[in-house]
């Protein structure tokens, strides 16, 4: 369950940090949708199958892979990775890239200065991994970060385990 906490708790602390960046929204003609937003933050997938280009500009949270790791003379240590995708959506081609960066920079920049995130349970480790996709296709503009974290280890019940003796 950690590595679901931990999504839970990166959703919460992008979704405060990015939350004065507001990018804007492709809408259909004559809808009332808002122009502009800031980035919706989602945990592995969008609610929907079509929503890659009708939820933009958002932020991804996805799940890579989880490690359990005890080196000899060392203490016992979990780590997960976690790759953030980032989407937004500009009619200039200058300006899209830009937000982009934006946005990847701002995420990097605030993951950074706290270190840690739930409270401490989770830590940021580097190496701290970032790009723009050079290959998407104006008006939407991709990118992604690789994150890795150190997570509380899961300790064996003592209590259950000398009931069962």
């Amino acid at each position: 369950m950690t590595p679901v906490f931990l999504l839970e708790e990166l959703q919460k602390f992008i979704s405060s940090k990015t939350s004065d960046i507001i990018l804007p929204v492709r809408t259909r003609t004559g809808s009332n949708e808002e122009k502009e937003r800031a980035a919706a933050v989602y945990k592995m997938g969008l609610p929907e199958a079509d929503d890659v280009q009708q939820k933009v500009p958002y932020i991804l949270l996805k799940f890579l892979t989880g490690t359990d790791d005890k080196k000899a003379g060392e203490p016992e240590e979990d780590s997960c990775k976690v790759r953030i995708i980032f989407a937004v959506y500009s009619e200039d081609g200058q300006d899209g890239p830009l937000a982009l960066l934006n946005l990847i920079l701002r995420v990097r920049s605030e993951l950074k200065k706290a270190g840690t995130i739930g409270g401490g349970q989770f830590a940021l480790q580097l190496p701290l991994e970032y790009i723009v996709y050079q290959d998407t296709t104006p008006p939407y503009y991709m990118g992604e970060m690789v994150t890795n974290w150190s997570m509380p280890v899961t300790q064996r019940d003592v209590a259950e385990i000398l009931h069962n003796l």
